[in-house]
């Protein structure tokens, strides 16, 4: 269906608006529209789920509107069809949209689904990436697999030594920055004792520690990077 069809534009502002019974009366009337795609100028596919949780989100009874596509038959692992294979649950993520991220998962959203635009990970690496801290927190909670990045990103400084097992350079580097991007101080200082370069950047951006902790709000580590 394209983006500009009549129908789509209407289930599109009903799906964003939160209008819960213009929503139910268009799958009703629509066979198929709960797991239609619409398909945009450059060809890229989503999903109604996809639409609800697109860029910012946050939609009005946006837990609620979930729960009528799913009831209609909607697919809460559909992958977005373009430049990347990401799932709703990974949209929400991105958005920092607990409320949907949880009624996401309450429907069987698979927690772990890859295909992130973050090196093709998982909704907790796009939420820790793009520094969504309550999702990435939620996402933990609700048992996601957290690697060396994500447990040095989000101070899960518990968990650390057993990732550290059989860690190379590089992902001390990569972990290390990770605990600058977030804010992490206690697990910086660990990963710095194992050898991190404070000076790495990573090949993503080029943002060094001490301008990620900086872009982040986080002076006080940055003014302790500066002194190292």
């Amino acid at each position: 269906m394209r983006h500009d069809d009549p129908l789509a534009l209407t289930i599109t502002a009903a799906v964003r608006d939160g209008d819960l019974d213009t929503s139910r009366r268009l799958m009703a009337d629509n066979a198929g529209l709960a797991t239609a795609r619409i398909v945009d100028e450059q060809g890229n596919a989503r999903t109604l789920l996809h639409v609800l949780t697109d860029w910012p989100a946050k939609c009005p009874r946006g837990a609620q509107t979930v729960a009528v596509l799913v009831e209609a038959g909607a697919d809460v692992n559909a992958r977005f069809q373009g430049s990347h294979s990401e799932t709703p649950l990974h949209w929400a993520a991105s958005a920092d949209d607990v409320e949907v991220l949880d009624a996401l998962l309450d429907a069987g959203a698979d927690i772990n689904a890859d295909g992130a635009v973050i090196g093709g990970g998982t909704p907790l690496a796009d939420a820790r990436a793009f520094a969504q801290w309550r999702a990435a927190r939620r996402l933990v909670e609700r048992g996601a697999a957290v690697t060396l990045t994500d447990a040095a990103t989000l101070g899960l400084s518990d968990r650390l030594g057993a990732l550290l097992a059989g860690a190379t350079p590089d992902d001390v580097n990569i972990a290390f920055w990770g605990a600058c991007h977030g804010g992490q101080r206690e697990c910086a200082e660990r990963l710095l004792a194992l050898g991190a370069d404070v000076h790495w950047v990573p090949p993503w951006e080029h943002v060094t520690p001490v301008d990620a902790a900086v872009r982040n709000g986080f002076d006080d580590l940055a003014a302790w990077l500066r002194d190292r």
